[in-house]
């Protein structure tokens, strides 16, 4: 995973982004106290965890994906090959 910080409020997280469609983003904070985006939510009743994402972060990954800045794995770790039995 890769950092990468908002560029409207400048919170810090994690994300590997696998395909144009699939990014993954580990919050390195309590995202209802560093994002103001969470906050308002929460502030209006939302729990956070019924909050699909910040707009803000999402542009910043996306546009840093654009940019190069954020680098685009073609293949994934996890989970690894098998079968369920």
């Amino acid at each position: 995973m890769q950092e990468l910080s908002c560029t409207t409020c400048g919170n810090c997280v994690l994300v590997d982004k696998y395909s144009p469609t699939h990014t993954s983003i580990q919050w390195l904070t309590d995202a209802e106290q560093s994002c103001p985006r969470f906050a308002e939510q929460v502030d209006a009743g939302i729990r956070s965890m019924w909050i699909p994402t910040c707009p803000s972060l999402r542009a910043s990954i996306e546009r840093a994906a654009v940019d190069g800045a954020l680098r685009t794995d073609a293949l994934r770790s996890e989970p690894l090959p098998g079968r369920l039995q």
